[in-house]
């Protein structure tokens, strides 16, 4: 039997997907601790704003944000973290340049 797969050899930033009717829920995980202090994931689907979707704490060592958005749409969107750190996803559908970019 195969064991799972150990938090640290997980590749982190993670983008799960579950498709709903007509939607698709995104969730947005890092580890818990790195980058360390609080960290939001900002986006063109919630205006750039960093007070709306923070990475909470889950049980299993990560934080994460989850957001359902339309489906067979683009969203551009990063990272930012204390100290006006801002970064990439590496995992995400593709990147322009500046952004990480998701499609739905």
């Amino acid at each position: 039997m195969q064991q799972p797969q150990q938090l640290s050899q997980l590749e982190y930033p993670v983008l799960e997907r579950k498709q709903l009717k007509g939607r698709t829920q995104i969730t947005f995980v890092l580890p818990e601790d790195s980058p360390a202090g609080p960290v939001s994931v900002v986006g063109d689907f919630n205006h750039w704003n960093p007070a709306t979707h923070p990475l909470t704490a889950r049980g299993d060592g990560t934080r994460a944000a989850t957001v359902a958005l339309p489906a067979r749409t683009t969203y551009s969107f990063r990272y930012l973290a204390a100290g006006d750190y801002w970064f990439d996803d590496e995992q995400a559908d593709h990147h322009d340049g500046i952004n990480s970019r998701l499609h739905t």
